[in-house]
């Protein structure tokens, strides 16, 4: 894959992260693509884009410890976008 071709595809998956469809699921997600992204090589983006495909109030349960990972999520992406602080990060 190229770079322009990763290009392309970072674009399209914050997009996705800022149009999840609830304000909220816009901020989180869209907050922590924008950080994020575009340091994530192809594989990364695999996971990331996997996660997009959940549905909101379960990403939302992993983010908040309402419930655990499961075992096709448990990977570094959704362990980041779990500890990922809003706090701390710029906006």
């Amino acid at each position: 894959m190229t770079e322009e071709d990763l290009a392309a595809r970072r674009r399209k998956l914050r997009f996705r992260a800022w149009h999840r469809g609830t304000r909220e699921s816009d901020l989180l997600l869209g907050h922590f693509a924008d950080r994020y992204i575009s340091e994530f090589d192809g594989a990364q983006l695999d996971r990331f884009e996997a996660l997009l495909g959940e549905n909101d109030p379960d990403i939302y349960d992993w983010i908040t410890g309402r419930q655990s990972l499961p075992p096709d999520h448990d990977n570094d992406i959704a362990r980041l976008l779990c500890t990922f602080s809003f706090k701390t990060e710029p906006l």
